[in-house]
């Protein structure tokens, strides 16, 4: 359970409220976000070397409550809860199996700063594999839609 609530930590950083209610992204294109983002190769090929930054970043880990998160969830597992979640919002094929941020981010303390600092990671990610700027502002209108769920002190 711990380790769902962890992998759910790194992405819901980036990508989630509750899914359900959520509605689709505007698309700039006649496909959807998943296909113009290369499908669950494109989404994986991001989502790993993002994760791979999340983990590494020090100023995150400098928050307690991310940092032993890091330590009691393995990266692999926590890519997979990631990417899963982004195929399912842009319009893929799979379903997040996962919980909702709100419930898996309280007990992390996650700071303005902190969003911040994720989502310039995020930005390096996808400008490392070269997303389109259109697909880039669609995926952080998305994560957008989860910051009140996942920042909890200024």
């Amino acid at each position: 359970m711990k380790i769902l609530k962890m992998a759910i930590t790194s992405m819901a950083f980036v990508l989630a409220t509750t899914i359900a209610p959520m509605a689709p992204a505007q698309q700039t294109d006649t496909k959807p976000l998943y296909e113009r983002l290369g499908g669950l190769k494109g989404v994986t090929v991001v989502v790993d070397d993002f994760i791979n930054r999340l983990v590494a970043n020090k100023t995150l880990n400098k928050n307690s409550a991310i940092n032993a998160g890091r330590k009691s969830s393995p990266a692999p597992y926590l890519k997979f809860q990631v990417a899963q979640l982004i195929c399912e919002l842009s319009g893929g094929p799979c379903k997040y199996t996962g919980q909702a941020m709100k419930e898996s981010h309280t007990h992390l303390n996650i700071s303005e700063k902190e969003w911040d600092v994720m989502a310039k990671e995020f930005q390096k990610s996808l400008d490392k594999f070269k997303v389109p700027a259109a697909e880039q502002k669609e995926l952080f209108d998305m994560v957008g839609k989860t910051k009140a769920d996942i920042v909890v002190r200024k």
